[in-house]
């Protein structure tokens, strides 16, 4: 079956909690697609090669630039007894011109008899290129629903401004026309609310060049707006902490 791909020009939100006050929303793109289905791209989006805009399985599903897309996911639902995952979808940035940086991409993984969402993979990617996913899901595998929230501990560092403590709680809205996430890390004195959100929209020529338009750059926006929101917390004197020994482990589930 040839499945299309949605465009999700949507915005994230980061609003930091405690003693430091620092909160930033900037418009991005996302795209959602099945990992495993044949897909109807436009012209300029390549799947696993070269164009204006593609995703490819070695950016996801693994270490970076080393991913095994959608078998790596596989193997991970195997490994921890998960079973009835009919259909894989990711939702990640794309690459643009080439370059791509995630700092978190999502594997929703779908049952067969109803299409409903069980589990999901949070692959999240610092900037030191470390890489650590969080797999979370309810004990009975039941339905995750929009008011449901999941929780993860925090094993990865990803803020040189927070520390590797803590946990996540995770809330996902997926529906046909729209996505929403919201990520609530909470630690002692402090944490983190991060969201993204946007309209569903079919990926097309044109979506593709509007992006290029209004966010040039691609990822390497997100990574100047990365550093910028940090030199703004290292004026503010928030307590600089060193990158620690990055975790063993690949997957850790809540």
């Amino acid at each position: 079956m040839t499945r299309g791909i949605d465009h999700i020009s949507g915005q994230t939100f980061h609003g930091r909690k405690g003693d430091v006050d620092n909160a930033f929303r900037y418009s991005i793109d996302y795209v959602l697609l099945d990992a495993e289905a044949a897909l109807d791209t436009p012209s300029l989006f390549k799947r696993n090669g070269r164009g204006v805009a593609g995703l490819h399985d070695s950016d996801h599903g693994g270490p970076p630039k080393h991913g095994r897309g959608a078998r790596w996911v596989r193997d991970v639902l195997e490994a921890h007894q998960i079973n009835g995952v009919a259909r894989i979808e990711l939702l990640a940035q794309p690459r643009f011109l080439g370059h791509v940086f995630n700092p978190v991409s999502f594997w929703l993984c779908r049952r067969g008899q109803d299409d409903a969402l069980i589990a999901v993979i949070a692959e999240v990617t610092n900037t030191f290129g470390v890489r650590h996913s969080y797999l979370v899901h309810h004990p009975d595998m039941r339905p995750i629903a929009p008011e449901d929230r999941l929780g993860a501990v925090k094993i990865l560092h990803v803020s040189p401004f927070q520390p590797v403590e803590g946990g996540y709680e995770f809330r996902f809205d997926i529906t046909e026309d729209r996505i929403g996430i919201w990520i609530d890390y909470s630690r002692a004195g402090g944490g983190l609310i991060a969201t993204l959100t946007g309209k569903r929209r079919p990926l097309s020529n044109a979506s593709i060049l509007r992006a290029l338009l209004r966010r040039p750059f691609g990822s390497r926006r997100v990574l100047a707006l990365i550093h910028w929101q940090a030199i703004k917390l290292w004026v503010k004197k928030a307590t600089f902490r060193r990158s620690p020994e990055p975790p063993k482990q690949e997957v850790s589930r809540g």
